[in-house]
């Protein structure tokens, strides 16, 4: 079966390479990027290139995406997963991406049952088993580094790992080599805290809406450890730390 799965992931990367100048036109425009080995590129490149070839792109509201747009996402999305494994984000094929950020209505049950009807304008959206949904509007102000520890394709992506025990609470299947108790923790104590300062009317280190509850903290800090680590690792080391061990990367040695 591996066998066979190597020669079709072989075939795939010979049948459809990315274009060499727009990977190079995309790498440049990405400052997440910087400070990575040529062999991290590299097997980014591939990682991305499978991506590419296993999910469907669609423009939402007649939006008309380019291949410069689909690599853009697909190297945001495969980066979390670098050392992880495409197979982390399999169970899902569509990535739908509207022109600017989109509204959405649903209706949500609270605490005693109640229905309320609940309307949000959102950036990006992102379930188990559902699509990945993106603003291109706001995929490129975070490629412009409009805010500090800011990317949408990256905090979904976060969502869809947080999701693979089964629903997001902020605790993704940990390896093997990482201690459960350690993990939470961490996060539990960084969690408070950051809860704490916003409700007490002080400015948090990182952006507020990570206490919203523990899955978008863990969103957010995915965010920082990608965007922002040197930000990340003053604030919350014991978090940075973490990170390293689950995403299996050193994102600040590459600063």
């Amino acid at each position: 079966m591996h066998f066979f799965k190597r020669i079709r992931t072989r075939y795939i990367l010979h049948r459809y390479p990315i274009n060499h100048a727009l990977w190079a036109q995309v790498c440049d425009s990405l400052s997440i990027l910087r400070g990575m080995t040529a062999v991290e590129k590299a097997h980014l490149r591939e990682l991305t290139t499978l991506f590419l070839h296993q999910k469907k792109f669609v423009g939402a509201q007649d939006f008309q995406l380019t291949d410069f747009m689909c690599v853009v996402i697909g190297i945001q999305a495969c980066l979390p997963v670098l050392k992880l494994g495409l197979n982390c984000l399999s169970g899902w094929v569509e990535v739908i991406v509207y022109p600017d950020a989109f509204r959405v209505s649903r209706n949500v049950v609270d605490a005693s049952g109640v229905v309320h009807h609940q309307e949000s304008i959102l950036m990006g959206e992102s379930w188990a088993r559902g699509p990945l949904i993106l603003s291109w509007h706001d995929v490129e102000k975070d490629m412009l580094g409009h805010h500090i520890g800011s990317n949408v394709v990256i905090h979904e992506i976060a969502h869809k790992l947080d999701r693979l025990n089964g629903s997001a609470n902020g605790f993704p299947p940990l390896h093997t080599d990482m201690v459960i108790k350690d993990w939470s923790t961490s996060l539990s104590i960084a969690y408070e805290n950051l809860s704490s300062r916003i409700n007490h009317h002080h400015a948090g280190c990182i952006n507020a809406y990570a206490a919203t509850n523990p899955a978008e903290f863990f969103a957010v800090i995915s965010e920082y450890f990608f965007c922002a680590p040197a930000v990340l690792n003053t604030d919350f080391p014991d978090i940075y730390k973490q990170l390293c061990l689950y995403y299996r990367q050193d994102t600040l040695s590459r600063r």
